[in-house]
């Protein structure tokens, strides 16, 4: 049984309430005690003024995105996003993982940047922060709602994901696709059952998001992965491995990204390093350090999301030479058309 909760009160506290427990792809027996089932999980309501994220970052493949929730249930102890909780006064550790935040008016507020008449269709990349199918949106169906905004004005929209919800909603994605107007990128970092639990303990298990790979590619939706973040020592060794099944398993594309460790996501990585990884834990942060002048992490444009040195050239040729070979694309985002955007002909704007 999984605890989830309302909208805020008029206390502007949560109510728990109890749902069916569902399985996504994410479940583990309870007798896991790396990846308890149960987790307590409250979400509130935010009422969003705008939904449209813009980004100006050189490292990213996307200048606008969209994010449904603020925080994840998903886990991952690397997460960038984790210390984005902190301007909520949450915590970037269990916070972040438990205490939610919905934003149910999105598909409304699509629709009116949208309807705009100075708005520039421009790919829109879904759930880069947090991811948009972890289990709440089962329940809040937000991420669909969404999409279905997506197909009404046919705008082209990226995915990525870890998560078997999103073929639910393979009805639109598989029409979007159709008209050169949606691509996924799955997250794959290990295709081992025991480091997923400990690193990702409420995501899919590796064999899932490989048959989800499967399923988008014949039903025609491009898809590729992210192999991110790559940890020295921890899931580095995978990497041929990885792009092996992604390949068998359908994917077109790949791409890779070194762990990064921004603000308080240092400490919290570094003590799970410590619990989970003892005898290698001063072997990775020294290495890490190594792709960061001395430190844990550094900012800089052009090789915040790789590292610098030898080590990161070493993973890059490594990277790229088995991609070649397998016949995956290197690291572009599919081409994705704008032509095709056109508001509903019932819509005001569009009859102005």
């Amino acid at each position: 049984m999984k605890t989830r909760a309302t909208d805020r009160n008029p206390a502007n506290r949560c109510q728990p309430i109890a749902t069916d427990r569902v399985d996504d792809g994410w479940y583990q027996p309870p007798e896991d005690e790396l990846c308890p089932d149960s987790v307590a999980t409250e979400v509130v309501a935010e009422t969003v003024r705008t939904i449209i994220s813009t980004n100006q970052s050189p490292d990213v493949p996307f200048d606008q995105s969209i994010n449904p929730y603020r925080g994840c249930e998903h886990g991952c102890i690397y997460c960038f996003a984790r210390p984005t909780h902190a301007y909520w006064d949450l915590s970037p550790g269990l916070d972040f993982e438990t205490r939610l935040i919905a934003k149910p008016n999105a598909a409304a507020r699509l629709r009116e940047a949208f309807d705009r008449p100075g708005y520039v269709p421009k790919p829109i990349a879904l759930g880069v922060n947090t991811d948009a199918y972890q289990p709440i949106e089962r329940e809040y169906r937000i991420t669909r709602s969404l999409l279905e905004v997506m197909a009404d004005y046919r705008h082209p929209v990226s995915l990525i994901t870890k998560g078997a919800l999103i073929l639910r909603d393979l009805d639109l994605l598989s029409g979007l696709a159709a008209d050169g107007l949606c691509s996924v990128r799955i997250s794959l970092t290990t295709l081992s059952n025991d480091l997923k639990r400990r690193m990702e303990p409420r995501t899919a298990a590796p064999a899932t998001r490989l048959s989800v790979i499967r399923q988008l590619r014949e039903a025609g939706v491009p898809v590729g992965i992210i192999l991110g973040p790559v940890i020295p020592f921890i899931n580095d060794h995978e990497l041929e491995a990885i792009l092996a099944a992604a390949a068998e398993a359908g994917a077109q594309r790949a791409s890779w990204i070194m762990l990064r460790l921004p603000l308080e996501l240092d400490d919290l990585f570094q003590d799970w390093l410590q619990r989970q990884f003892p005898d290698r834990a001063s072997h990775v942060m020294n290495r890490i350090r190594d792709l960061r002048g001395g430190r844990s992490y550094d900012s800089q444009f052009g090789t915040r999301m790789t590292g610098a040195g030898p080590y990161a050239e070493l993973i890059r040729q490594r990277f790229t030479q088995r991609a070649r070979k397998l016949g995956l694309a290197l690291h572009e985002a599919e081409p994705l058309r704008t032509d095709r955007f056109r508001r509903p002909a019932g819509d005001q704007m569009a009859l102005w």
